[in-house]
């Protein structure tokens, strides 16, 4: 299997997904590669004022797109993170935006808040001097809709994935894709070194990231939607508007998901997940919210 190096660069990064953008690299199933990206908002420097790689982007900087050969709508694409690295730095914004969330907490409409941090092995120092620790993850790993035309990075889809946020897929872990269209074209990007499950704030720290991956393809998933194998554990997804459906959707898939491992019914399904499988609010921040089902590994047996 061959090994690819994909950096961000002009002629590699998009702001949008649509299915006619031309590859920017094509694989083979079984290939691995590494992969650059730069912070959402495509920085070029360090400093949040500073030039971006799209001036006037539309979304998020994303490396790709990248063609897997054979791949084709009905398949699933498995991409496994062998190895997730931030940048030495990263940012994060909070109540800048007029959003309902920032409303409901008071801080639409004001002067809000603008971190910047220096990321340093396990730990991220923000220029007030406090400290976090570091998990890093990227927020958007996705395929373009099957509809023609450009379509916004920012809302998570339950087909093709996207801005995900979901702060579990660290590296170890493999994400689960149905393949919309021919190729499958992903798109990687949206690096945060560290967020809280909701990403509360509207962003994480986010930053440029290099990413090792693994690409195959399944033709018999498990499951037909997005779900993921991560170091904890079994993890499944639901997108809406309504928080409530969000949910539902993503314990349906893990119900599903039970009564494949251990042959039961339904209800016997949700019956087991009730003592060990955690519901998690993904993120509020993109206009689509998220939640996942966590199953932890060996929590039933």
């Amino acid at each position: 299997m061959a090994e690819h190096q994909l950096p961000a660069t002009p002629e590699t990064t998009v702001d949008v997904f649509d299915r006619t953008t031309p590859p920017v690299l094509t694989i083979d199933p079984g290939d691995s590669l590494v992969v650059g990206s730069l912070d959402a908002a495509g920085y070029l420097e360090r400093r949040v004022d500073g030039p971006t790689m799209i001036p006037g982007r539309r979304g998020h900087c994303l490396t790709g797109p990248i063609e897997v050969r054979g791949a084709e709508p009905g398949q699933v694409l498995a991409v496994r993170f062998t190895s997730i690295t931030p940048a030495d730095w990263g940012w994060t914004t909070a109540g800048v935006k007029d959003t309902p969330l920032n409303r409901a907490l008071g801080v639409a409409g004001g002067p809000g808040a603008r971190l910047t941090w220096d990321i340093d092995g396990d730990t991220a120092t923000s220029n007030l001097g406090h400290t976090v620790g570091v998990a890093p993850f990227l927020g958007v790993i996705g395929v373009p809709p099957v509809e023609p035309g450009p379509h916004s990075t920012i809302p998570p889809r339950a087909a093709g994935g996207g801005n995900i946020d979901c702060r579990d897929l660290v590296a170890g872990s493999t994400l689960f894709l149905p393949v919309t269209v021919p190729g499958a074209l992903l798109h990687l990007g949206d690096g945060h070194a560290a967020q809280g499950h909701g990403e509360v704030g509207g962003t994480a720290i986010e930053c440029s990231m290099t990413t090792g991956v693994t690409i195959t393809l399944s033709a018999d998933p498990v499951l037909p939607g997005i779900h993921a194998e991560t170091p904890e554990g079994r993890v499944t997804f639901g997108f809406g508007v309504d928080l409530n459906q969000a949910m539902a959707d993503a314990l349906a898939a893990m119900t599903t998901w039970l009564q494949h491992l251990f042959a039961v019914d339904q209800p016997t399904a949700l019956a087991l997940a009730s003592p060990v499988v955690d519901l998690r609010i993904t993120q509020v921040a993109n206009e689509t919210w998220g939640v996942h089902a966590v199953l932890p590994h060996g929590a039933i047996r």
